[in-house]
């Protein structure tokens, strides 16, 4: 992100706040919402995104062209940073007053979809054409086989690595084709061993989005295909066992450090300051991580993916319409114009992931930085290989994301064993699933 990197540490009280919307946006759909996209003179229409100065920045630029090709649209900007940007959508759904256009990125488009706060883009087919994407990515922002979100992207985790640091450090780089998660604390706990203080091998400890790759290398995954839980508790706890196991070896800060880094930017991260040798996180923020660092970082694939891979390809993030917007066919034609424009495309290039256009794909390849050309190379690299499904998290799932945070936290902080922590995450996220 831009933080997709780790997306996002929702709060449970937004969980609350959504039920609460979801009651809304039923009584809602007693009206239907208006189509209007022009009329007797221009009409205005939010747009809300979260992301660091540099994404508002061509994210503006981008709607400046879209107004210059549809003078008939004011689009009103709405962005902020992303630890409180799903509070403030969810309190704003559940007041009736979304953005049209609503930027979303993991299991939210399922959970405000199966609560009616968002449109099916087949309604407003006419004005959004989604015949040049993807097909992973289409089948990406669909919910029981209706369309409700477009893809911006593909997206992979990766290992963000920072040569310069392991040089400082004494420690070479490893060879990611073969490494295992054990390879991966050694080299890290090296690279601190051989920095000045403050200076760490990997940025953080487990993160939630490692949970879901580490199940699915144990042959396992975060959700089924029918919404359940998908991993046992003893891989839960391998995951706490292993987070605990980077903090106290000191290959990872300790608990006050991790804490004081859960919600920053990204270019607060360790990685961002330099302060880091590896860091686990999505793809796409290679490029910001670069420009934050002054360094030439490059994407590492995750250790552990033999013989199972845990990796898979996602959605960086979706653009979701309101099932509320009183102007549907504008905001239709706007989330268009992001993900087929080639205007646009060259604006935004790989910032909100890979583009899933093909020929946006095409059009910005000259454009890219190194950085941008790395972050492509690694999502063909990863689209050749065979991985298994991925299933979007069922409804509550959302709150999951936070519940592995505060646990880990509380395992850092030797305030629960790997063993209990394994046991209340089982509890609290099936709670939370409701299964």
């Amino acid at each position: 992100m831009p933080n997709d990197a780790y997306l996002p540490r929702t709060l449970l009280k937004s969980v609350a706040m959504l039920s609460a919307a979801g009651m809304l946006a039923l009584t809602a759909g007693c009206s239907s919402p208006s189509s209007s996209g022009g009329g007797d003179g221009p009409v205005e229409i939010r747009f809300s995104w979260w992301g660091n100065a540099a994404r508002a920045e061509i994210t503006n630029k981008a709607i400046a062209e879209f107004e210059a090709a549809h003078p008939d649209i004011k689009v009103k900007p709405e962005y902020g940073d992303i630890s409180g940007y799903f509070d403030k959508l969810a309190t704003q759904v559940a007041a009736n007053d979304a953005p049209d256009v609503i930027t979303m990125g993991g299991a939210y488009p399922a959970e405000y979809a199966n609560r009616g706060a968002l449109l099916d883009l087949s309604e407003v087919s006419s004005s959004l054409d989604l015949s040049g994407m993807d097909q992973g990515a289409l089948e990406n922002g669909q919910v029981q086989g209706k369309q409700y979100g477009v893809s911006t992207g593909a997206n992979a985790l990766a290992i963000v690595a920072n040569p310069a640091v392991f040089e400082a450090a004494g420690v070479p780089l490893p060879d990611d084709s073969s490494w295992s998660w054990q390879d991966f604390a050694r080299i890290a706990a090296d690279i601190t061993a051989g920095s000045p203080k403050g200076t760490y091998g990997t940025a953080t400890v487990m993160t939630h989005d490692s949970l879901d790759a580490f199940a699915r290398q144990n042959g396992e995954s975060l959700y089924t295909q029918d919404g359940q839980l998908g991993l046992s508790q003893d891989t839960v706890r391998k995951y706490f066992d292993y987070s605990l196991e980077l903090s106290e070896s000191g290959a990872a800060p300790n608990a006050s450090e991790t804490v004081e880094k859960l919600s920053v930017s990204t270019e607060q991260t360790l990685m961002g300051t330099g302060q880091a040798g590896m860091m686990l996180t999505w793809s796409n923020s290679l490029t910001a991580l670069s420009k934050a660092s002054g360094a030439e970082l490059k994407l590492l694939r995750l250790p552990g993916e033999t013989p199972t891979p845990g990796i898979w390809l996602q959605s960086s993030q979706f653009y979701t319409i309101s099932a509320r917007s009183k102007h549907t066919e504008a905001a239709a034609k706007l989330v268009s114009f992001l993900v087929n424009n080639e205007s646009a495309a060259k604006i935004i290039q790989s910032d909100r992931g890979v583009p899933s256009n093909s020929d946006m794909r095409t059009a910005v390849q000259d454009l890219l930085t190194p950085a941008g050309e790395g972050g492509g190379s690694y999502i063909d690299q990863i689209g050749t290989m065979d991985f298994a499904p991925t299933f979007i998290g069922p409804t509550g799932s959302t709150a999951v994301s936070e519940i592995t945070a505060r646990i880990n936290t509380d395992v850092l902080s030797k305030r629960l064993t790997p063993e209990q922590a394994a046991a209340q995450w089982m509890s609290e996220s099936k709670a939370a699933i409701g299964r």
